[in-house]
């Protein structure tokens, strides 16, 4: 196997350009600070192992490879490494949690746990000295502490026990590296030894020793870390000011025959203050105890805590975490010691991570502190692609700006704002110019290569810039804020020398703006400004008539839909009209005119657990199919590609998890092979590389024509469902023609478009009045452009798409109803959220799309009045009277989304 005949490095040597997927990861920047760094190799092959969001990096830094182990769904909260550095186990917190074990060598999972902690995931995580245990603790408020013998295939674990609340978050643990049935946690304020035995060939968690901590007559600070000491008659705990708190235990320590009614075994003997700094990382290697501290030093101590040696550097921040080479450096150039161990100790370099985002490597023979990397420690929201050039930019909220080149992944060149932090950057289209908007308003240009200001920064701004974009002639910079307003900056001449100036803004919108779009107009040269709120509207702007603080508005269009637009791209010239494509919340796309804003088509969209955030078209490579495109977007946590045209087939979509706790914006390179992902709060971007024969495959194995959507129906082409539809297709052909009539009957395979409506509503799907008029307009304009004439009927293939392109893509649920009660009714008595049965009537009547007060009367006789064979009489449905009579018999005076579904619609409330 693989894990059979794997050696060191070996992963390196992996061909991995045959992969099978639309998308593949290529490289991630940036890592997750708050979890240790481990050095799998030192000397000659340089190799780290450390978390970004949900993928663990093995980085060979000199060699300048990564190779990535994906297979957790949640950002990784928790890693270990054994102590060959083999077996690297992970874990994560959040929906379906999982712990994974890996081997270092191949690359291979050998072990998944499922389920280990349901409830919150892991926050703690440890494994044995010799490899063969895994300890855990549940991240959630009633924590459990699971052991795991990891080789074996089961999915419970050996042993576990709850720890009490009063214990406090325990988020450390480790085991004792001289016995695997002993291990100790730790929160800010407790201690937890433990210990666990094997009885009667079945394994059973023994107890969790608890010793809180005591007055000493001293402060003691909060804990950090806690470890066993080598001569295994003591345990050490570092605090935040920086001392040692020294337990003394029993030993031998076995399991009494009855549990204790106290715990006993463990006492802490002394506080020993070390320094004055907070210690946050405590280690004990071979015959040395070491610890880090907030103040970037190091120190080694022996056995009765005196100070062997100290690095230290004035660069370093904050220490999270020590990881020692296994190799020793030349013995000859050892310095002695009373220890031989601790001289072999003292001659291991090591890594050091800090929580500010840096790494260092430290030669312990010079005390050389060489900075490896150093990355963004706060969000990363902004993300953009050089238009002619392999570069990309990436800006932190930390003010941190880094420019890479892609191709060679080789960083290029940085700048740091320490006035405020980067939420938006652009290059302009010549790519001489790199804007950036930041979180205080304000608006840098720079120079796109030595990121040097080429004027002073502008501030118009109210708020956070949220977008910011150059026309497509570089004469105009467009940004939008999170105070809704859209401001635009021009190009200008000032002495003989470029430079830019501020034009004018607009509070445009409402609510949160989602997108500003520069294009060009059709029958000129000149740009074209459109902004996109949640507010429905879309607006366009006249830029040459724009003076300087009036910005003109030429339209302000409603997009007539009740769903909220979240993002809007020009769609490629793929027939005689001319479209932009929007996205919205209801995981729909529509296509608009782009000169009469006129509606056109609605079309499925994506369906991966959350809408699409952001859209853009992909640049096509150059031994691509000029008429084959491609659309790139991102969802809350997924990168993907759309086949285009979009047509609600959804063989022709793939996505892929890219960052689990949110991704902030995208970009992708000129060329159209790489797609960059911004992680947000996660402090890291990805390199994305693209497959496009996979996507087609992927596209063509789904099925052609309609069989990708028979798929769709319920029961799919051979179920109930599609055997209803055809019915009701054929019995609307009998009706045109009269039920009674003894004429030879016309079978078609086409109805005439006023029949959609009936036809829709008999199969479970009920538009509203404004969905019916889309959809006519929809097939009778579908054709128009191409040959000047409306499309009067629909065969059934076509109202199939129509059908699954319009309806609801995950169905009516109970939450969507919930949530408009929440919205129009208010608290009872009992606390339920309730309508009053005379404001129900009447806001059907006043509001939205108004129902006179016969087609109320006619719906609520049909909905509550007797059903056939109750009283012996079919109600009669066009009666409008005794409509209020039933009002009152049959709806409570306060009506509640239950009762609303269950008694009045008349449909089963799932459990």
């Amino acid at each position: 196997s693989l894990v059979w005949a794997a050696t060191p490095g070996m992963l390196f040597r992996k061909n991995r350009d045959c992969s099978l997927h639309p998308l593949n990861l290529s490289w991630v920047f940036g890592y997750n600070s708050s979890l240790a760094v481990h050095s799998l190799m030192d000397g000659e092959d340089r190799v780290l192992l450390y978390v970004s969001s949900h993928v663990v990096v093995i980085h060979d830094i000199l060699g300048n490879k990564q190779y990535h182990l994906q297979g957790h769904t949640n950002v990784i909260s928790c890693l270990c490494v054994s102590e060959d550095r083999r077996w690297v186990a992970t874990a994560d917190r959040g929906p379906d949690a999982l712990i994974i074990v890996w081997d270092s060598y191949s690359g291979v999972p050998v072990r998944t746990i499922f389920e280990s902690h349901p409830e919150d995931g892991v926050c703690a995580i440890a494994i044995s000295q010799d490899a063969k245990y895994l300890v855990t603790i549940a991240a959630g408020t009633v924590q459990k502490v699971c052991v795991w013998r990891w080789t074996w295939p089961t999915e419970k674990p050996m042993c576990s026990t709850e720890l009490k609340p009063e214990f406090g978050h325990q988020d450390y643990v480790i085991f004792n590296p001289q016995n695997s049935q002993e291990f100790v946690s730790n929160s800010k304020t407790q201690v937890i030894f433990y210990l666990w035995v094997r009885q009667s060939q079945l394994w059973d968690e023994n107890t969790a020793w608890l010793l809180s901590p005591q007055t000493f007559k001293c402060l003691v600070g909060q804990f950090s870390q806690s470890v066993f000491h080598f001569n295994n008659t003591q345990a050490l705990t570092g605090t935040s000011a920086g001392k040692l708190v020294v337990w003394d235990m029993d030993n031998p320590r076995t399991l009494p025959e009855e549990l204790p009614a106290k715990p006993h075994g463990i006492t802490a003997t002394k506080v020993v203050s070390m320094q004055k700094e907070s210690l946050t990382v405590l280690q004990v290697l071979e015959s040395c105890v070491v610890t880090g501290d907030v103040k970037g030093q190091v120190k080694f101590y022996d056995g009765q805590l005196r100070l062997l040696t100290i690095y230290s550097y004035d660069k370093v921040g904050p220490i999270q975490s020590i990881s020692f080479s296994s190799i020793l450096r030349d013995p000859l150039t050892c310095w002695s010691d009373s220890s031989n161990s601790v001289s072999l100790t003292l001659n291991r370099n090591f890594i050091l991570s800090t929580s500010d985002a840096t790494m260092f490597h430290v030669a312990t023979d010079s005390t050389n502190f060489e900075r490896i990397t150093k990355e963004a420690k706060k969000a990363v929201n902004a993300i953009a692609c050089h238009p002619q050039e392999p570069l990309v930019a990436a800006g932190s909220h930390c003010g941190l700006l880094k420019v890479w080149d892609y191709k060679e992944t080789q960083y290029l060149v940085s700048r740091i704002f320490t006035e405020a932090g980067i939420q938006c950057l652009s290059y302009d289209p010549e790519g001489y110019l790199l804007a950036a908007g930041f979180t205080d308003g304000s608006v840098y240009i720079l120079d796109a290569i030595s990121l040097q200001s080429i004027c002073d920064k502008f501030q118009f701004s109210k708020g956070p810039v949220t977008h910011i974009s150059f026309s497509h002639d570089s004469k105009y910079l467009a940004t939008a804020d999170e105070n809704h307003s859209v401001t635009v900056y021009k190009r200008a001449l000032q002495n003989g020398n470029r430079c830019w100036e501020h034009l004018a803004g607009l509070d445009s919108h409402y609510k949160p703006i989602r997108s500003i779009l520069f294009g060009v107009h059709s029958d000129s040269n000149e740009p074209r400004l459109l902004s996109l709120g949640e507010d429905r509207q879309l607006v366009e702007y006249d830029l040459n008539s724009s003076i300087k603080d009036h910005l003109v508005v030429t339209h302000r269009d409603r997009l007539k839909q009740a769903a909220v637009p979240l993002c809007l791209t020009w769609y490629p010239q793929l027939s005689t009209e001319s479209f932009f494509l929007t996205a919205n919340n209801c995981y729909k796309m529509k296509l608009y005119n782009t000169t009469t804003k006129m509606y056109r088509k609605t079309l499925l969209g994506p369906t991966y657990g959350s809408p699409l955030e952001k859209i853009q078209i992909l640049p096509r490579t150059s031994s691509a199919d000029p008429q084959q495109h491609y659309l790139v977007y991102i969802t809350k946590d997924k990168v993907g590609l759309q086949i285009l045209p979009v047509d609600g087939n959804p063989h022709k979509s793939s996505a892929f998890i890219c960052h689990p706790d949110g991704a902030s914006d995208f970009a992708t390179s000129h060329d159209g092979r790489y797609i960059f992902t911004a992680g947000g709060k996660e402090r890291t971007f990805m390199k994305w590389k693209i497959n496009l024969p996979a996507l087609d495959a992927a596209a063509f194995l789904g099925g052609e024509d309609l069989i990708p959507f028979y798929n769709l129906l319920n029961g799919g082409r051979e179920g109930e469902f599609f055997r209803e539809l055809e019915d009701y297709f054929y019995y609307v052909q009998l009706c045109r023609q009269g039920i009674d009539t003894m004429e030879n009957r016309q079978v078609s395979t086409h109805i005439p478009l006023e029949e959609i409506p009936s036809v829709m509503r008999a199969i479970g799907f009920y538009p509203s009045e404004e969905e019916i008029e889309e959809m006519l307009n929809e097939v009778k304009f579908s054709k128009y452009a191409d040959t000047g004439e409306q499309v009067t009927k629909i065969n059934l293939g076509d109202f199939i798409k129509l059908y699954i392109n319009h309806r609801p893509a995950l169905g009516l649920s109970m939450k969507t109803i919930q949530r408009a009660f929440q919205v129009l009714g208010y608290d009872n008595e009992k606390g339920d959220k309730v309508i009053d049965t005379g404001d129900f009537l009447s806001l059907l009547q006043c509001r939205g799309e108004q129902m006179t007060e016969d087609e109320l009367a006619k719906c609520l006789n049909a909905l509550l009045g007797r059903r056939p064979g109750e009283g012996g009489s079919e109600p009669d449905t066009c009666d409008p009277t005794g409509a209020a009579a039933l009002t009152e018999e049959e709806i409570p005076a306060e009506i509640t989304a239950e009762v609303f579904v269950a008694n009045i619609l008349g449909l089963p409330i799932a459990k």
